[in-house]
């Protein structure tokens, strides 16, 4: 054998090493897929919103924008994101609180205002996808479709995470990859909090959007804001102390129109205070007002 031979086969080992390694399940098993969501649901359970500076990149058919963003997203359908320039002043704010939708484009003067539709959403993020899914993922939650208990199936992919298919109505399909977080794989399934690393929905075998989750690690929870003139009495967090993983880069991909977008997370908090208004947006003076649909 020759010193090539040698070297690309002691290569091959090495990667092979790395890609094919097997990883076994925990010791405590989720007996069923509900069991494996429940787990999950469970960890977010207290994770009521996020508020967020990040780096956006998003393309659809037509362009590609890469700029920062500063964002609150609200369960069950409430989103608010902020562009800002590079010199930290805002540029265009989306506003949606799951019905009604505002974009005010302070470029153009415009304050397009809407139905909280998937394509209205795509107008900021150009990713098209329902404001609870948006708001999910940008907590790092899986949305999940409705199906009967009996319609999900779970099984172990030895690359080291939980495989969850579950079958709905109008033949929708979804693919969801949880993994226990890494200090808890050792403890009872009914302890364990779940990472969720990708999430994959299609209808009639055509695929809707795919997500991948990455980077997980623990966020701090929001201080109370204080009014600087003591005017108001201080406004507390939106929720109680949360310890769910964040992943600090998500890729969101929507097939029909085909567009992408990736956030990485700079900073980030869980459960902010939310004042009142914070995902109703109001035209500044002298904007002109336009009402926009999905054909428009």
């Amino acid at each position: 054998m020759t010193g090539f031979h040698r070297f690309s086969f002691s290569f091959a080992s090495l990667l092979c090493v790395s890609a094919c390694a097997r990883i076994a399940p925990p010791p405590s098993v989720p007996p069923t897929a509900n069991d494996a969501l429940g787990r999950m649901h469970e960890t977010f359970a207290a994770c009521n919103a996020i508020q967020a500076s990040a780096k956006i990149d998003r393309f659809d058919e037509h362009e590609r924008v890469r700029g920062d963003v500063m964002l609150f997203a609200a369960r069950t359908q409430s989103v608010r994101i902020d562009a800002v320039s590079p010199f930290g002043a805002a540029i265009a704010t989306l506003a949606s609180d799951g019905q009604r939708f505002a974009l005010a484009d302070l470029r153009s003067r415009t304050y397009y205002v809407g139905p909280a539709s998937p394509c209205n959403l795509a107008r900021l993020t150009s990713v098209a996808v329902p404001a609870h899914v948006l708001v999910d993922l940008l907590r790092g939650e899986a949305p999940v479709l409705k199906h009967e208990a009996s319609a999900g199936n779970i099984a172990w992919n030895t690359r080291g995470y939980w495989a969850i298919d579950i079958t709905s109505s109008r033949e929708a399909k979804e693919e969801i990859h949880l993994a226990p977080r890494p200090e808890d794989w050792s403890k009872p399934w009914q302890e364990q909090r779940m990472r969720v690393l990708d999430v994959r929905i299609s209808q009639q075998g055509y695929l809707l959007y795919h997500a991948e989750l990455e980077d997980h690690s623990p966020a701090p929870m929001a201080a109370p804001r204080i009014d600087p003139d003591n005017l108001e009495p201080p406004l507390p967090p939106s929720g109680p102390p949360c310890d769910a993983e964040v992943p600090r880069k998500i890729h969101v991909e929507v097939a029909v129109p085909r567009s992408d977008v990736r956030f990485q997370y700079q900073q980030l908090s869980w459960n902010p205070p939310l004042p009142a208004g914070t995902f109703a947006l109001q035209p500044s003076p002298g904007m002109r007002v336009e009402t926009v649909s999905c054909d428009r």
